[in-house]
């Protein structure tokens, strides 16, 4: 081993499948985590039901074995078959991404459905206690411990561990594409270890970004064979023909090989993504963004139980920096401003006051000093900006006062940055899109990086998120934003 070399937790070595393919057993660690949750989730589990099951049977001793007793084992069994059944397992979707919360949450719904219609038939009385009590708190930990556990797993890949081994096909630039992103992003667990191009060449001569061109795109199966590359992740490139595509998964059936296709619409993704088969040819099928319906009123009456809740949470919090605002320097302890919402509509926003009085009026002063991205203005160490508006901003607590604006429902608790009326004047028809739905206190912008990000990249992150948007998402987003008030990365 040489010297500074990353150690694999989960090591394996490598063997031969009976077509000659090299098997390299990545699948190792991944089955270790695989059973680390799902041992993590049958406790997380059995401690609900006897925590509950003992409270109540305490109470009822003489009959704990027939009444308590026998339900705690029921909901235990009825719970685990829910998520084998639902697929919460399945180690593609263990790790990252909101799939996983997703599955779990739909076999724990499952589970509660069929525990409702045993109770209707076996007329039991105590069905309430496990459907109300013992499933929800069952979700909450399982999704906390499996967040944790998430945790961990990318804190290893951070460190170059638990990673897979990726054989990436296709023209140049949309490797490199997929190799910044991987590099940049390191908790989707891929590693691009090689490249295969149409000529067998990168931009960098033999080399893409530092990864080897191990051959040309109709040599893929041979170096998946040699090598036992875990993923072959093929890109757009005119070489991909129907025809070439279906060879290629011929020849990687029996391997451990995962063959993922890119499609030419890269941004989108999640739910609107459908695979159909139709006259027996594999079309994907992009539905509509969901801008109206069912899911929006969910989302809108989930905005304003959330906000009242919040509010009444944080009313102490809030008095009280009010009143810091007002001691630590002269004017109003709120700021109020002018933004663009939905359909281009504009509203005043509510923040805490963060600056000096007439700071707007200083701006033009400072405009050779701007460090923002695109048409944001924004300094680092800005010198309008009050020693209570820097701690503040930097937790973005000066933030919260936006919860009355989400609660007259002008804004959501998750959605796009809310623009400047001068911004948005200097949209274009893609940036646009961003006005399609309402803007958010949080969202992908607040959870990677803030202020740190480049404009286009922040551009990015909104129209993703206006393109893909789902309830699991938004939940992601909220359980994320935590972490990153608390790091305070990217907050000036």
């Amino acid at each position: 081993m040489h010297q500074g070399e990353l150690v694999d937790p989960f090591p394996s070595a490598r063997g031969r499948l009976a077509n000659g393919a090299v098997s390299r057993p990545a699948t190792d660690w991944e089955q270790r985590y695989r059973r680390t949750v799902i041992i993590s989730d049958t406790a997380a589990t059995a401690f609900v039901v006897a925590a509950i099951g003992n409270f109540f049977g305490a109470r009822d001793a003489a009959n704990w074995h027939e009444k308590w007793g026998i339900l705690a084992f029921g909901t235990e069994l009825l719970v685990l078959c829910a998520l084998a059944v639902g697929r919460a397992w399945v180690p593609a979707v263990l790790g990252q991404g909101a799939e996983e919360f997703r599955r779990l949450g739909r076999s724990l719904f499952a589970a509660t459905v069929v525990l409702a219609l045993g109770g209707i038939a076996l007329t039991s009385r105590n069905i309430k206690l496990w459907i109300f009590v013992a499933i929800p708190a069952i979700a909450l930990v399982t999704m906390t411990a499996r967040y944790l556990l998430r945790l961990w797993l990318h804190k290893q890949r951070k460190e170059g561990r638990c990673l897979r081994p990726v054989l990436a096909a296709g023209s140049p630039d949309t490797v490199r594409d997929l190799i910044t992103r991987t590099r940049k992003f390191p908790h989707i667990g891929w590693r691009v270890e090689a490249v295969c191009t149409t000529d067998g060449r990168g931009l960098d001569g033999d080399e893409l970004d530092g990864v080897p061109v191990v051959g040309q795109l109709e040599d893929v199966a041979k170096h998946v064979r040699h090598d036992g590359y875990r993923v072959v992740a093929v890109t757009p490139d005119p070489h991909w023909s129907p025809d070439r595509l279906q060879r290629l998964a011929w020849n990687l059936e029996g391997s451990d090989t995962e063959m993922v296709v890119a499609p030419v619409l890269m941004e989108v993704a999640g739910p609107r993504l459908h695979v159909d088969a139709v006259l027996g040819i594999p079309l994907l099928r992009v539905s509509m963004p969901a801008f109206t319906g069912g899911r929006r009123v969910v989302k809108g009456v989930v905005d304003r139980v959330g906000a009242t809740f919040l509010l009444m949470l944080f009313a102490p919090l809030m008095v009280l920096v009010g009143l810091l605002v007002l001691v630590d320097s002269r004017g109003g302890a709120f700021y109020r401003q002018r933004r663009v919402g939905k359909d281009g509509r504009e509203f005043t926003i509510l923040k805490f006051r963060t600056m000096v009085a007439g700071a707007h009026g200083a701006r033009a002063e400072l405009a050779d000093r701007n460090e923002g991205a695109g048409p944001l203005f924004k300094l680092r160490r800005d010198p309008r900006v009050t020693r209570v508006g820097a701690v503040l901003r930097r937790y973005s607590i000066d933030e919260l006062p936006q919860l009355f604006n989400v609660l007259t429902g002008s804004m959501s608790l998750v959605g796009p940055r809310p623009p400047l009326p001068e911004e948005s004047a200097a949209y274009g028809p893609d940036i646009r899109r961003r006005l399609l739905v309402k803007p958010g206190l949080t969202g992908l912008w607040q959870i990677s990086g803030r202020s740190d990000l480049s404009w286009e990249e922040a551009v990015r992150l909104d129209l993703r998120y206006v393109e893909d948007w789902s309830l699991a998402l938004d939940t992601v987003i909220l359980w994320k934003t935590l972490r990153a008030v608390l790091h305070g990365q990217g907050a000036y």
